[in-house]
């Protein structure tokens, strides 16, 4: 009877232990999540997600035409596309060049600029055809002649780095700024991150720890039950 009542408690206590990993595994295909699927961006989101550099011109002919050619000239600079609707615009020697509102059909097939001056006053707008608009070009047409659209030159854009003008600190400023500034440590936030991962997996576990705890000490209980009715008899 005692060696039953034994192997009883082993099975018992075995099923229990074997909760833990099977528990575990559980836990980690219930925490994987599905990954959703990019949303294409829109034509205003291609043109607001980088700052522009014009980098060349062709005309109808596909022939390269240079940057100061005065067909074209008008057209070089640096173009900042604000997410609010507003742009800035600059020569490439980073003098002012306009400003105001922009806006792109919803089709991204053209391009809408309202220049503005200083004090908010419309100067002229500006509608030309979009003929490429991706992450890595912005292509627009523009036609020196109406009466005459078979002449026509295609400016293209590229992303660039280029800081907006007036926007940045000085090289000064920024070594002071560094230098001022204070950080944690590398592995301050890779700790904090393994200390909430810890704590959010500690519930399940400590729930079956608690549940083995309780099996093992109900079949201490049965064992010695047993091993006493064994004795008295």
């Amino acid at each position: 009877m005692t060696n039953r009542t034994i192997l009883t408690a082993s099975v018992l206590t075995a099923v229990a232990l074997g909760a833990i990993p099977a528990g575990g595994a559980f836990a980690a295909e219930q925490s994987a999540a599905p990954v959703s699927a990019s949303v294409a961006a829109s034509g205003s989101d291609l043109l607001s997600g980088a700052p522009w550099e014009t980098t060349g011109a062709v005309d109808q002919d596909g022939e390269d035409v240079a940057l100061t050619d005065e067909n074209v000239a008008n057209f070089v600079g640096w173009a900042y596309y604000n997410t609010d609707g507003t742009f800035t615009m600059y020569n490439l020697d980073d003098t002012p060049k306009m400003q105001g509102d922009w806006a792109v059909s919803p089709d991204a097939s053209e391009r809408t600029l309202v220049a503005k001056d200083d004090a908010g006053e419309v100067m002229f707008e500006r509608v030309v055809p979009i003929t490429e608009l991706t992450e890595d070009v912005f292509t627009y047409r523009v036609v020196p002649d109406e009466t005459a659209t078979d002449v026509y030159y295609d400016i293209i854009h590229t992303p660039t780095d280029h800081p907006e003008p007036g926007t940045t600190a000085s090289a000064d400023e920024a070594e002071t700024d560094e230098d001022a500034e204070t950080t944690a440590p590398a592995d301050a936030d890779a700790d904090a991150d393994g200390e909430l991962a810890d704590t959010g997996n500690a519930g399940p576990v400590v729930a079956v720890v608690a549940g083995v705890i309780a099996l093992l000490g109900g079949a201490a209980l049965i064992i010695t039950r047993k091993v006493r009715r064994t004795r008295t008899s």
